[in-house]
């Protein structure tokens, strides 16, 4: 595999492999890996072009489709063929979270679970698909990454909104009170399509909730999410 990941946790307990926004890293997992470490096998991955990760020239390395092809080596060299016992949960942030619910959808049966934390399904109106391609292409310096890697926070179809119905796993959606409105919004049109998922707010929540303001509680509900799933 070429991206890098930190490990830590019980080797041979259920995975759970966490996924990052855009601009960040693994290490903004770190508090939830050290507090889910007693119970779980738990990994976070740096996105290409993240962390310790390779960063290509080629702006054709940055798309949502090789973001996937890159997880599956992940988790084929981690925890071996997706069998009952190694079926991982994946837990992502924004564009991770994005990333999470496309896996799941494209490849029935690999993942055991999904934890998505302020996350949108993308769009289905191709004005509103352009008007975010074209705000992330401007906002671009603000990522603190090379600009051909913000290329995988573009949405060029509408993938998870039109097969939302094909997710038949278990999916968690936490939503902080204080993230913008959009990712409220998200949250809701989740509730009501998601067809096994459950939302729940984080009081006191902004966008990147599950660092040091509410690690502590957003590791306390994927822990009794992913205890439910294996009881």
């Amino acid at each position: 595999m070429r991206l890098n990941v930190v490990r830590g946790g019980v080797r041979g307990a259920v995975p759970i492999v966490f996924l990052h926004g855009l601009g960040s890293s693994a290490a903004t997992w770190s508090q939830c890996l050290e507090l889910l470490a007693d119970t779980f096998d738990v990994a976070a991955v740096d996105l290409l072009g993240h962390g310790g990760s390779p960063v290509p020239d080629d702006p054709d390395e940055y798309t949502r489709d090789r973001a996937l092809a890159d997880l599956d080596d992940v988790l084929a060299d981690l925890f071996g063929p997706a069998d009952g016992s190694h079926r991982p949960v994946l837990v992502g942030h924004s564009l991770g979270g994005y990333l999470a619910l496309a896996h799941a959808i494209t490849r029935p049966g690999v993942d055991r679970g999904l934890v998505v934390l302020n996350t949108g399904p993308g769009f289905r109106d191709p004005d509103k698909r352009e008007a975010w391609n074209e705000r992330s292409r401007r906002n671009a310096h603000k990522f603190g990454v090379a600009p051909q890697v913000t290329d995988l926070n573009l949405h060029r179809d509408a993938l998870v909104m039109d097969r939302i119905a094909e997710l038949t796993v278990p999916v968690l959606v936490l939503v902080g009170d204080r993230d913008r409105p959009e990712y409220q919004a998200s949250g809701a049109w989740f509730e009501r399509r998601l067809p096994d998922g459950r939302v729940r707010l984080v009081e006191g929540g902004e966008h990147s909730m599950h660092e040091a303001t509410h690690a502590d509680v957003v590791a306390a509900m994927i822990r009794e999410f992913v205890l439910g799933l294996t009881s």
